[in-house]
């Protein structure tokens, strides 16, 4: 029994790894010739921390260039601050984000699968549509960079290829789209020398009709921009110093810096989505992680989800996989025991939208609600929710059995 995988990115790779390791033949296809893509999402979660630990490959990944992120704090009317998470009070170990370049998260997990003899990773290869025989879909076909084109037969095939997933329209599967109020332009700006010490930590700042967050990292600070959906022309248009000195305004701490932005070029916009599929599956396909849900950036939950899909259907199917009998029943089970999970999380997401990002772009209101700020402030234990939330998740994923290496048996691999 084989798989093949559309899509190299996190959601594609581990699910990669955990069939290699329990011995299925498993094809990933990835269209690009490396993983080299700046702000595709960097925030990995304490579940997906724990996750590598239990892989064997805890030690590898916290050798990876990262910052650990604190707590979140936003300004307020009154002019203070107030603290929205607590993740220093999940149990330790894991109870921080860590902020990593996806590029070298992807190429540990890619570098430790190639170790299993039954995984191939094809770089330059797009998976273009799908091979239907009787009704049931039975591998994918690809074109390669070069312009050769072929086709992979596969007991299963996955689409994990992303909001924009080519499978998932040749299947002719339609997401339920949620309203969202704005897009996000990310870029980064230096840190100097003298920043260096700083604690990382994740930085808003709010002005009508405009937001923005700050996001430590190793040498530079990587900035989220937001304003309303559709702004993109309009921001373009003004061209490189308009944008500078609009962060320049609502990020005064980096005025002496952003003229170090070079062009528009450097500015990538994230067409931001939030929306589900009724059903992750058909007979021989399965969806999971952007190309099933696509998530906001609120929370930076978007990563983690994805590869917490990974693990429940890498522990759901194996077995049947290996047994010769995969059903289309099977493939049920892996979006029934990840659909709460998503459910609740694009839940939390809407009401961000609501609650925060909504009043910020029309101008109605600054900062977070007065109830939130109060709830944080005087209710014991009111942190910790929305810490759990995004960085365990609601139904956080252990590593099977089959899957799981000490670090010795990693390293000699």
């Amino acid at each position: 029994m084989s798989v093949v995988i559309s899509g190299g990115g996190p959601a594609g790779v581990m699910l990669g790894l955990l069939l290699a390791r329990a011995g299925i033949e498993v094809t990933v296809l990835e269209k690009h010739g490396d993983f080299l893509r700046d702000f595709r999402g960097d925030t990995v979660h304490a579940s997906t921390v724990r996750l590598m630990d239990e892989l064997g490959l805890g030690q590898k990944f916290a050798a990876l260039p990262q910052s650990k992120l604190g707590n979140m704090a936003v300004p307020t009317s009154d002019g203070g601050q107030t603290r929205l998470t607590d993740f220093e009070a999940l149990p330790a170990p894991y109870n921080y984000i860590a902020m990593i370049p996806q590029w070298d998260l992807l190429n540990l997990l890619a570098q430790e699968a190639r170790q299993e003899a039954s995984f191939t990773l094809r770089m330059n290869t797009a998976a273009t549509r799908l091979i239907r025989e009787g009704g049931k879909v039975v591998g994918v076909h690809y074109r390669t960079q070069d312009g050769e084109e072929g086709e992979i037969r596969a007991t299963l095939t996955v689409a994990a290829d992303g909001r924009h997933s080519a499978l998932r329209q040749d299947a002719g599967l339609v997401p339920q789209e949620f309203p969202v109020p704005f897009d996000t332009w990310w870029f980064r700006l230096p840190r100097h020398a003298t920043e260096q010490a700083q604690e990382p930590q994740l930085v808003p700042a709010f002005r009508a009709g405009e937001f923005a967050l700050s996001i430590t990292r190793n040498d530079y600070f990587q900035i989220a921009y937001f304003t309303a959906k559709g702004s993109d022309a309009r921001l373009r248009t003004e061209g490189i110093d308009g944008f500078r000195t609009r962060i320049a305004g609502l990020m005064p701490q980096y005025a002496d810096r952003v003229d170090q932005l070079p062009s528009m070029d450097d500015v990538h916009l994230l067409d931001v989505r939030l929306n589900r599929l009724p059903h992750w599956y058909a007979d021989g396909l399965l969806l999971i992680g952007d190309a099933a849900h696509a998530m906001s950036p609120a929370g930076g939950v978007g990563i983690n989800l994805a590869i917490q899909d990974a693990v429940a259907a890498a522990t759901l199917l194996a077995e049947p996989l290996r047994q010769g009998r995969l059903t289309t029943a099977d493939l049920a089970k892996v979006q029934r025991r990840r659909w709460r999970p998503m459910a609740i999380l694009q839940r939390m997401q809407l009401m961000l939208h609501d609650g925060l990002f909504n009043p910020v772009l029309t101008g109605r209101r600054l900062g977070p609600p007065t109830s939130l700020v109060l709830a944080t402030r005087y209710l014991p234990g009111f942190r910790q929710l929305p810490s759990r939330l995004v960085a365990l998740g609601p139904r956080p994923e252990h590593a099977p059995a089959f899957a799981r290496r000490t670090p010795t048996e990693s390293a000699a691999a």
